[in-house]
């Protein structure tokens, strides 16, 4: 009777077991309670085994607590007993309650430890398993097997703990389980993540039997590194890929830059493979799509989605509306987006729209979605900004900027060099120097996108010294963009000797140039008149530096023969440029001709700028003004007839200036300001007075038939000069006048200015006698009050400057109050 009652404990004990075990297995797990009321009814709950599992089964369902009860009333425990509580307990995130457990058992097996070592990693705490396998190795005598090693040498990739995993690899050989094929890949996955290649590979050329694990590692490895021609090598070796090998193929092609390679393996696997594409691939493929503005095969792509009903929440849906903002399907991407909305799509596709509307010069739905945006981070802000700044905006992002600071998150460097761009496109020094302590404020000041957009802001606003300063401040760190922008400083200050010198400290550096300090250097040769280096260096810059020229460094060319008076020479550099001669070029010696009163090549010059713009004003003009120059009235009259006939209108001149945050603009001969009288009268003494010193105004450059009174009286009246006085009249002593102009100046202005430091800037950058249509210039006047009895002798030879952007609009932005 006993024995029958044993097999009939030992069969219902095995039922449950497999009941228990079966249930675990489904998707929907039957109640564990009821099984374990049912086994308590059966009086058969002094089953060591079937409590084992009963334990299991609580702990695998979430019930630990119901778990540790079973534990608790066990009369008898094994040591399954003691490690299937522990397991539960690890793989619940329970670590301390793991630990107490652990501490607690009269024995611990290497199970005990591998799982101990397991449930650290769980929870992120790697330094702390590496130290359960050291204390393992030193002080029990329990052996790690295998997956004790797989354990801690995850531990050891996830933080990079090169020499711990040495040590870790030296135990591996010690209890002689380097064959392990499990073991290898894991000790190669900790060196390839902890940067030591060499050991990788050795490791790798060690196991005799790899799986496709193996050669994945390695590939990732190869990718990392950005040696993809190795990685690609590795892959064609493999007998068999998984979806990590093409992923890592895929990924590795895209994150280095080989956006069509990324495709062109993508294409293969669609085609060569079994497999279907992960969310890995797709997300990759979808970026390569964005990067190279491959709107059809995004779309392809995209179908594939729609008609394998794929989740497109998450990194598939970001790179989705990524490739569709940035190749020019932005509606698309709208409505995406907005059917996307419940999934949580993080800011990269927010930001990826916004960018899209933006390089479609679309502000005002970019300006929608930001607004709609509930939590907008600073790479929003930064990007709203910058989508401004790009399309001409500069108010708006000014006050954006302001809005960002009163309430949005605290700006970055991004944001800082983006504002600071706008500072130089305006010459705003004053909201230049309040956005660089907010630099220094927030720590950035000394970081390369910032320092180099303040040497181009302090530059572009008259103060080379302060430009100068903050280069020197980043002599450490500087890059080539830093080089640039400090060579461009100096060569637009008509600093060339200067220039030049600071280029070739570049190259004594080992620093390469780029092709914006290749248009420094060739103005800095134009403004000190160097044209057999300036031959050179254009030489050295397509020979040495693998350069090709562009119409910027052409421009240069033509300018610095023109103003060398080669202009046989300009005219057979333009007929023999690499590029098709632009505006630029023909203008430029259009310019030069004026200078050297060369009326037939200057018609040459006139007729081919306007075959190219037919309404550009400015070939009129200067070819009217040619003839003025060289005394033929009749012609220039024709020349302004036929631009009238032809309504092509000439942009009128005017200068500004910003007195307690409010500008004010003036004219030629201006009527219209308040304070007319006392601007004329302050402009009437100034002139007698420097004329008095020696002064002899050049009425030449008044190209028109008029009495030399009348030419004076122009000359006295121009819009820059009513600035001035103005300036004079409303500052204090000592007050810095920045005058801006929208049109290039006469040739000669003024000779002398009482009290005053005068000195010509250039406010939107390229060369000083390029010939451009419009231009934004600056100067900086020190004030100390004007007195016809104390005078200095201060020399203002106003220069020939020249931009590459037109900015008309006058800007009037109140302080930042950072």
């Amino acid at each position: 009777m006993d024995h029958q009652n044993s097999q009939s404990f030992a069969s219902q004990s095995h039922f449950y077991v497999s009941f228990l075990q079966d249930s675990l297995k489904s998707k929907v797990p039957f109640p564990i309670k009821l099984i374990h009321g049912r086994i308590i009814k059966s009086g058969i709950h002094l089953s060591v085994f079937l409590m084992n599992n009963l334990i299991n089964g609580y702990a695998k369902t979430g019930f630990l607590s119901y778990a540790r009860k079973v534990f608790d009333v066990m009369p008898v425990r094994d040591s399954s007993s003691w490690n299937t509580l522990l397991s539960g307990y690890s793989k619940g995130g329970l670590i301390n309650e793991a630990h107490s457990i652990f501490r607690e058992m009269p024995y611990q097996d290497s199970v005990s430890w591998t799982t101990m070592i397991a449930g650290c990693n769980f929870v992120g705490s790697f330094q702390v398993a590496i130290q359960m396998f050291l204390e393992m190795v030193s002080v029990s005598d329990v052996s790690p097997t295998q997956y004790t090693f797989t354990s801690v040498l995850a531990s050891c990739a996830e933080i990079r703990a090169l020499n711990e995993g040495r040590r870790v690899h030296s135990f591996v050989v010690k209890f002689g389980l380097s064959s392990y094929v499990s073991v290898a890949n894991s000790m190669l996955n900790m060196y390839a993540k902890s940067g030591d290649r060499n050991a990788a590979q050795m490791v790798f050329d060690g196991i005799v039997v790899k799986n496709t694990s193996s050669w994945n590692t390695l590939i990732s490895l190869y990718m990392q590194t950005g040696q993809v021609d190795l990685a690609l090598e590795q892959f064609e070796q493999m007998n068999e890929h998984d979806i990590v090998s093409w992923n890592s193929m895929i990924t590795g092609y895209n994150q280095h830059g080989f956006d069509v390679l990324a495709l062109s393996m993508f294409s293969k696997m669609l085609k060569e493979s079994l497999l279907e594409p992960d969310r890995y691939t797709l997300a990759s493929a979808l970026s390569a799509c964005a990067n190279l503005g491959e709107l059809n095969v995004g779309k392809q792509i995209h179908a594939h989605l729609i008609r394998t009903e794929f989740d497109t929440s998450g990194a598939v849906g970001n790179s989705l509306i990524c490739m569709y903002s940035r190749s020019g399907g932005v509606d698309i991407a709208r409505r995406i987006l907005e059917k996307s909305r419940e999934s949580n799509l993080n800011v990269i596709a927010f930001t990826s729209l916004l960018d899209g509307y933006i390089k479609l010069g679309d502000i005002s739905p970019a300006r929608k979605l930001f607004d709609s945006l509930k939590d907008r981070d600073v790479v929003v802000w930064t990007a709203m900004i910058v989508g401004y700044v790009q399309n001409g905006f500069n108010d708006d992002a000014m006050e954006l900027f302001r809005l960002m600071v009163k309430e949005g998150p605290d700006p970055n460097n991004y944001t800082l060099a983006a504002m600071l761009s706008v500072c130089s496109s305006v010459a705003s020094l004053n909201h230049g120097k309040q956005i660089h302590s907010a630099a220094i404020k927030a720590g950035e000041a000394l970081s390369v996108s910032v320092s180099n957009a303040l040497v181009t802001m302090y530059a572009k606003a008259g103060n080379i010294s302060c430009a100068r300063r903050v280069f020197d401040l980043i002599h450490l760190n500087r890059d080539t963009v830093s080089w640039t922008s400090m060579i461009l400083a100096l060569a637009q200050h008509g600093l060339g000797a200067e220039a030049l010198q600071l280029f070739e400290n570049m190259l004594a550096l080992g620093m390469k140039p780029d092709h914006i300090t290749y248009v420094g250097v060739l103005n800095a040769c134009t403004h000190v008149g160097l044209v057999a280096q300036g031959r050179n260096y254009y030489k050295m810059m397509k020979e040495i530096h693998g350069i090709e020229p562009t119409s910027s460094h052409c421009a240069c060319m033509i300018d610095l023969f023109g103003r060398a008076g080669l202009l046989e020479e300009a005219q057979d550099f333009i007929e023999n440029m690499p590029i098709e001669p632009d505006v630029i070029a023909w203008g430029s010696l259009l310019a030069s001709c004026r200078v050297h009163k060369k009326m037939e090549l200057a018609k040459v010059a006139a007729d081919r700028l306007l075959s190219i713009d037919p309404e550009n004003s400015g070939a009129y003009s200067a070819l009217a003004n040619v003839y003025s120059a060289c005394g033929k009235w009749a012609e220039a009259a024709k020349i302004r007839k036929s631009m009238k006939d032809k309504q092509v209108k000439k942009e009128q001149g005017f200068s500004w200036i910003q007195i307690k945050n409010v500008v004010h603009v003036f004219g030629v001969e201006d009527g219209l300001h308040p304070q007319r009288d006392a601007i004329y009268k302050t402009m009437e003494k100034i002139w007698k007075d420097i004329k008095k010193m020696g002064f002899i105004p050049d009425t030449e450059s008044v190209l028109h038939d008029l009495d030399y009174e009348v030419k004076e009286q122009i000359l006295r009246h121009h819009s820059e000069k009513l600035a001035i006085a103005f300036g004079l009249i409303n500052t204090p002593e000592n007050t810095t006048l920045r005058i801006m102009k929208n049109l290039r100046v006469m040739n000669q202005i003024l000779s002398k200015i009482p009290h005053q430091s005068i000195s010509g800037e250039n406010s939107e950058g390229g060369s000083r006698n390029s010939y451009i249509k419009t231009q934004t210039l600056s100067w900086s006047i020190d004030s100390a009050g004007f007195h016809t009895t104390n005078l200095l002798d201060e020399l203002w030879s106003l220069l020939h400057l020249s931009v590459h952007q037109v900015r008309c609009r006058i800007h009037d932005f109140p302080l930042l109050l950072l």
